[in-house]
């Protein structure tokens, strides 16, 4: 697997502070998508133990909330195994950090796929929240909380799989709504 970068201190991508690994690979291609230069799987840096080492690092730090992975996109066919392996190890070394992970599948999409890949499976039993779907232009909104437009969720993933059915984590519906009321007024010039 290859990557782009690691941010450090990132307050964009998920609660608190976290260390944000961007990797290369990503077969959605959303129109719009701000980080396209990473569809490629070839492009980057590859992922190798001074990367993990790198991580670590960031994870160590009390003020680390936990780690982000985005992208291109984590869930990438060509980048599961590795990913399983990161978030495995994460999990047993710092089980009081949360996982993040952003993917253009939705969740029903996963669930049809993680019987026929036991990497994806290992994934979803390691991650906290799930940032799922692709962006969609026509549904993008500024003001939703860490997703780009208004499709895409932000599942818990260990309620989710507890329960059975989707629970959010966080619900940006009503701020989606209040955004589009706001631009139909302003549209009519009715805030004038």
């Amino acid at each position: 697997m290859k990557y782009h970068n690691i941010t450090k201190a990132d307050m964009l991508n998920g609660e608190g502070l976290r260390v944000v690994l961007w990797v290369s690979g990503c077969s959605h291609k959303c129109l719009g998508c701000q980080n396209a230069l990473t569809w490629d799987p070839n492009d980057g840096v590859e992922f190798n133990d001074d990367t993990i080492k790198e991580i670590y690092q960031e994870l160590d730090q009390d003020w680390c909330s936990g780690l982000t992975l985005s992208g291109g996109d984590p869930l990438f066919l060509g980048n599961r195994k590795t990913i399983r392996d990161l978030v495995t190890n994460i999990k047993e070394l710092y089980p009081t950090k949360t996982i993040w992970c952003y993917t253009g599948y939705t969740w029903e999409e996963l669930m049809a796929q993680k019987e026929l890949d036991k990497n994806l499976e290992d994934i979803l039993n390691h991650i906290d929240v799930l940032l799922e779907g692709k962006f969609i232009m026509k549904l993008a909104e500024e003001k939703l909380h860490y997703v780009g437009s208004s499709n895409q969720r932000i599942i818990d993933v260990p309620k989710t799989r507890e329960k059975g059915e989707i629970v959010l984590y966080i619900d940006n519906s009503d701020i989606y709504e209040e955004a589009c009321r706001l631009k139909e007024r302003l549209a009519c010039g009715c805030d004038s």
